[in-house]
């Protein structure tokens, strides 16, 4: 959780390393998918950073102008993802929609693609605790109170109803099981909060 300038400068930096960009950047206008996506992360990031410590007295009229920015950036992009949910090292693969419950807790390092919903069961407010280095893939469904190990990749289409405790695995199906032993193997150059200076 952002709870300073250098936690934010560091998340920021976490961020750029994940999404592979080598600017220090994004463009002010431009016409590619990876300058939106990092300009939602940025604004998610700061709206964290006013959220968690700077959203009374002058800086309430700043952190409302960044709430209504990142509300008009997930209408246009579909990508709904609550502050103080993701860990350091975030990154979206491509525009596209995505819903999060503010609940959820993810560790570093998580990677996640299109049309995947982290979410209740409907019964309660429980929602998942996910690890770090967790790779969602394409429509996968994580639903209700669940935990998931370190290092696991969810497979397309997957449905998580129950806690995966096996780490550096790969899930998968409806319901997700076990379907391989190897683990994520997202770029290890790419896991921003392990490389980013604190």
């Amino acid at each position: 959780m952002i709870k300073n300038k250098r936690d934010l400068e560091y998340y920021l930096e976490a961020d750029r390393i994940a999404l592979g960009v080598s600017r220090k950047r994004p463009h002010l206008i431009s016409i590619y998918e990876s300058d939106v996506i990092w300009k939602y992360q940025i604004l998610l990031r700061k709206n964290e950073y006013y959220h968690n410590c700077k959203c009374n007295g002058i800086f309430k009229i700043p952190y409302k102008i960044l709430q209504y920015r990142l509300f008009r950036m997930q209408v246009k992009t579909g990508i709904g993802v609550p502050i103080n949910v993701f860990g350091p090292g975030f990154s979206i693969s491509h525009i596209g929609t995505i819903v999060v419950n503010g609940l959820a807790r993810v560790g570093k390092n998580c990677r996640l693609h299109p049309l995947t919903c982290i979410g209740m069961n409907g019964r309660n407010d429980d929602t998942a605790e996910i690890g770090d280095n967790v790779y969602i893939s394409t429509g996968a469904k994580i639903i209700g109170k669940v935990k998931i190990a370190d290092g696991v990749v969810i497979g397309a289409n997957s449905v998580v109803t129950k806690s995966i405790e096996e780490s550096n695995i790969t899930v998968g199906g409806v319901p997700a099981k076990k379907i391989s032993e190897y683990g994520n193997s997202f770029p290890t150059e790419r896991r921003g909060a392990d490389i980013a200076q604190y």
